[in-house]
């Protein structure tokens, strides 16, 4: 999952939805009606046809990976560039968003506007941006169009120009899009995580970061991390792969990284939250309320940096340890299912569909390269935020006392896989998977491997993994404390509840505090 995407709610359109909602699911008492009828068990899993997937490395050292889909006349070209919000300064913090965002606003020879102009009028579309391990460009196109849209894709890649105008355009709505989103519980709650639980800066950028940004450090950013040997070109669609070779060569192979370059070879590192002990035995490490006054919902997650070994990690290129390609990813992968990946999963049945204290529950994992953020998330009612945390805990609970029976993994584990079957069938979704790969440099015939790692997973490793990767987090709850915070205590009782108004609420401090005056 991404964190940090929640809807947004006043109270007229809130009286409206649980109208409609009790109405649809038969709520009666405050309970939602259970189905009346079993489902059927879901049928084995079908096979897919996983593309070939061919690379080469220009000599200016871009690699270039084509998954040639004939038939659709579509292409779609994404540029990988592997460095993100990792690699800027916390200060700055944005940076990386800021630079990929403004490459498509303009260029030495062409205007925001008439690159707009352009792609629509071969039909295509164009995008960029970044977030915490990369940034990116893509385009997608016509396969008559290509060459064009490839000629404009390069051209903001390599020679962007970060006009003032357009700087200071979107620094405004950026800071504008955080003052509505601090007014918002889930926002704020997954801001405060970034911080709190994940030990890292908000890849967005604060309203005091984003102020910082001048055109020197953007500059900056893209002189050293925008290098071909930084970078990865995949090729997706109706395309062969000497045209997808020859169109790189022609519009990237000229492309060289700056001598005076000097790119960060180390991503800022996280900076692990203060918790007593090595190996915590309860679920729960801290408790934390940002009391937002007024709010119409509670925010109500658990958050957990994952806490995978060296040992648990593949060895990579000089010694790095990767644990997205390792062990741990493919059970975490289904016990997300199971837990909080999708409308059956166990979180939304109990907190949706058996009480109706929410419109949906969810939770995933957010990789790096040598750890994880796991969150499991919800809103609800300010009344009853406490008992939300208090089944959030009980689920999580469950998974480190007792394996997921065959019965259950059947059915979530068609989840992962079909949802990976579906991410096959359009150019997009076989590049962001093709570009997850090379970004944390896994052999591309893992997408061969993964049906059957999926299917692999006991239950008996789920529990091995949450027993060791989740215990120690933090219950985050931002809304109206005093609509909740005694039924908090009365439901954590041995729990020391940290409390922060959201007027003392410092988002660019390690603290989440303003200095006191």
């Amino acid at each position: 999952m991404t964190l940090g995407k929640d809807i947004k709610s006043n109270h007229a359109r809130h009286a409206v939805i649980t109208v409609l909602f009790a109405l649809l699911l038969g709520v009666s008492g405050g309970r939602a009606q259970q189905p009346s009828e079993t489902p059927p068990p879901p049928s084995n899993p079908r096979p897919v046809t996983i593309p070939n997937v061919t690379e080469t490395v220009l000599p200016n050292g871009l690699k270039v990976v084509v998954v040639s889909r004939r038939g659709i006349p579509l292409v779609t070209a994404s540029l990988l560039v592997k460095s993100g919000a990792n690699l800027e300064n916390e200060k700055e913090a944005g940076l990386a968003d800021i630079t990929a965002s403004l490459l498509i606003k303009g260029t030495t020879s062409m205007t925001a506007t008439e690159i707009a102009e352009q792609i629509e009028f071969l039909g295509g579309d164009i995008g960029s941006g970044a977030g915490w391990t990369s940034s990116s460009v893509n385009i997608g196109s016509m396969s008559s169009g290509l060459g064009k849209a490839l000629s404009i894709m390069s051209d903001t890649v390599i020679r962007p120009s970060f006009p003032e105008k357009e700087i200071a355009l979107l620094k405004k709505q950026t800071i504008d899009d955080i003052n509505v989103s601090l007014k918002q519980p889930g926002a704020v709650m997954n801001y405060v995580s970034s911080r709190y639980s994940f030990g890292e800066h908000l890849a967005g950028g604060t309203r005091q970061s984003i102020g910082n940004i001048n055109r020197n450090a953007i500059v900056r950013f893209h002189r050293q991390n925008y290098r071909p040997e930084n970078s990865v070109l995949i090729f997706t669609g109706d395309i062969s792969e000497k045209t997808a070779f020859g169109f790189a060569k022609l519009f990237f192979g000229g492309w060289q990284g700056r001598s005076d370059s000097i790119r960060k070879t180390n991503e800022v590192a996280a900076v692990e939250p203060s918790k007593s002990g090595n190996l915590p035995e309860r679920l729960v490490s801290r408790l934390l309320v940002i009391d937002l006054p007024d709010a119409g919902q509670a925010a109500v997650g658990y958050m957990n940096r994952l806490k995978t070994g060296r040992s648990e990690c593949d060895s990579g290129a000089g010694g790095a340890h990767n644990c997205r390609s390792s062990k741990v990813y493919f059970p975490a992968g289904v016990l997300n299912s199971v837990l909080g990946g999708g409308y059956s999963a166990r979180l939304n049945q109990e907190i949706r569909l058996k009480r109706g204290l929410s419109y949906g529950a969810r939770s995933g994992f957010d990789w790096r390269s040598s750890a994880a953020n796991f969150g499991a998330s919800t809103q609800t009612k300010n009344e009853s935020a406490a008992h939300v945390a208090e089944l959030i805990q009980t689920e999580i609970e469950k998974l480190i006392r007792e394996p997921v029976s065959p019965d259950e993994l059947v059915p979530r584990k068609a989840v992962v896989t079909g949802g990976f079957g579906l991410g096959l069938q359009t150019n997009r979704g076989v590049a962001g998977m093709v570009r997850d790969l090379y970004l944390y440099g896994i052999n591309p015939d893992e997408l061969n491997e993964y049906m059957n790692k999926v299917e692999g997973v006991s239950g008996d490793q789920i529990m091995e993994f949450a027993s060791k990767n989740l215990k120690g987090g933090d219950i985050i709850v931002v809304g109206d404390s005093k609509m909740f915070i005694e039924d908090l205590q009365k439901r954590f009782p041995n729990q020391t509840i940290e409390v922060i108004k959201a007027e003392d609420l410092n988002l660019d401090s390690r603290t989440l505090r303003k200095a006191k005056r």
